[in-house]
């Protein structure tokens, strides 16, 4: 607006000399073109000051596994990457986040003793209780074992209040008609679940398949030969764990990761695709240990995932959904 400002006296000058006439219109013309102009230059220099916004937000970086992909030949991709992974990483800083998938299941103290020294962001774990969906939880734990068992006492407190809400929720049905019945057999399901997921967390279980670690490459090829280790797929590409979606093979998928299935529900509420059984076939109590079948979504109770903390951070956020696309290239946000 300045230029405008400079000009347009000078122009009115120049109209007050000419005097009336043609020659003022045409003066007068010129004046609106220039004043036009000197707006338009004016809003172009203020853009061109204006901070450029984060062009990354609303973007994703995913690593892992997605529905239908091939477990052996995810498992091969991660070795190809870790092996074609520069040794002297121009601009690494800290080192190459990556994705660490194990062969099982495992205890807070036997995941630290397997990760030793390399720097840990994030553990993933569930309760691997036989044909039944658990939730999967994403635990920020930077200090190995300590971080991880006091989320897990966090977690069997949380899920004796979900048993207690479940049963509460399955005691007001009393009616007799088929939808109620069959709504009580979720709440009562699920209610099982929960306090078998609270008592394996409060034993402090083996419950741990998973984790986000960085380091540099010698580091992480070294990590990748141990022998409770089943993949390291380094992420480069990734700078923010919370633009981040990791989703690492469960240890019982051998072949290609499968839909959910629990088999705690009756066939009118089980998943569609699943065989129920034979009429008539008891279902028996959840007990823990594995299972055919990946478990539902992801809870991320992370404040701050980016600066992974140290325990003590309830995890009470709904689980979200985790599909993941053919590679870690960025898109939209579902």
């Amino acid at each position: 607006m300045a230029v405008g400002q400079r000009l347009l006296p000078r122009l009115a000058g120049a109209v007050t000399r000419l005097g009336a006439g043609r020659a003022r219109h045409r003066v007068l013309a010129s004046v609106a073109l220039v004043s036009c102009a000197a707006v338009l230059l004016a809003a172009g220099w203020a853009g061109a000051d204006r901070p450029a916004g984060d062009r990354t937000v609303g973007e994703v970086t995913r690593v892992g596994v997605a529905e239908g992909d091939s477990i052996p030949g995810y498992v091969r991709a991660a070795a190809a990457d870790l092996a074609a992974l520069p040794t002297a990483a121009p601009g690494s800083g800290d080192g190459t986040y990556a994705l660490v998938s194990l062969s099982s299941y495992l205890t807070p103290q036997r995941v630290a003793t397997v990760l030793g020294d390399v720097p840990v962001a994030i553990v993933f774990g569930r309760v691997p209780l036989a044909d039944r969906q658990t939730e999967i939880v994403r635990i920020p734990a930077q200090r190995l074992p300590d971080d991880l068992v006091a989320q897990l006492a966090d977690l069997a407190a949380r899920k004796d209040r979900e048993a207690a809400d479940q049963r509460a929720r399955a005691g007001t049905l009393t009616g007799g008609g088929s939808q109620e019945h069959e709504l009580r057999q979720v709440y009562a399901s699920g209610a099982e679940v929960a306090a078998a997921e609270a008592a394996a967390y409060r034993s402090g279980c083996g419950c741990v398949y998973a984790a986000v670690v960085r380091a540099g490459p010698v580091a992480l090829r070294g990590l990748a030969a141990r022998s409770a280790v089943r993949a390291v797929d380094p992420a480069p590409e990734v700078s923010r764990l919370d633009r981040t979606v990791f989703t690492p093979p469960l240890p019982e998928q051998r072949d290609v990761v499968r839909p959910p299935a629990d088999g705690g529900l009756s066939p009118a509420t089980a998943p569609q695709g699943r065989d129920p059984g034979p009429p008539g076939a008891s279902t028996p109590p959840p007990t823990v240990g594995e299972t055919s079948e990946p478990a539902p979504g992801v809870t991320d109770p992370s404040p701050d995932p980016a600066g992974p903390a140290s325990g003590g951070t309830p995890l009470a956020a709904p689980a979200t959904s985790v599909d993941v696309g053919d590679g870690r290239k960025p898109g939209p946000v579902p």
